[in-house]
């Protein structure tokens, strides 16, 4: 958690732009999010041409739709600039327009992720959570922070 799940009709999202796009949403989160980077998962799905629908018609514009569940906890501030920078360089890394970007922030409570064989922590109680793990996890872990 958080996962950023993003579609987009083939193209709009290439293959070799995609590692760019999951660093620059990793690093978007660890920053406004204050999260630990081994929390962020990125997943690209395309869609058909015939997959998306806007007022009851086939979308004409090539759009990249993203959604982000989030732990909840976090102020309408920060959610704020998570949709101010995601779409500001999600749109420059495919080289889209703004209104091409659309963002979706959906918070779910952390006691209702379980990641790492457990529940996770509430915001700021990370620290607590990663020492309880076991040692050979948060050796793995602890590099991605």
């Amino acid at each position: 958690m958080p996962t950023y799940t993003i579609w987009a009709e083939p193209g709009v999202v290439p293959t070799a732009q995609r590692g760019r796009i999951a660093t620059a949403l990793t690093e978007i989160h660890h920053d406004v999010a204050i999260a630990p980077r081994y929390f962020v998962q990125v997943v690209f799905t395309e869609l058909t041409p015939d997959s998306i629908y806007i007022a009851g018609r086939a979308a004409t514009r090539p759009h990249v739709w993203i959604r982000a569940d989030i732990r909840a906890g976090r102020t309408d501030e920060q959610k704020r600039k998570l949709l101010d920078r995601i779409t500001t360089e999600v749109g420059q890394i495919v080289n889209a327009a703004p209104e091409e970007i659309w963002v979706y922030i959906c918070d779910i409570p952390g006691g209702n992720i379980a990641e790492y064989g457990r529940a996770l922590p509430d915001p700021g109680m990370e620290e607590a959570w990663f020492a309880a793990l076991p040692p050979d996890l948060r050796e793995a872990l602890g590099p991605l922070r």
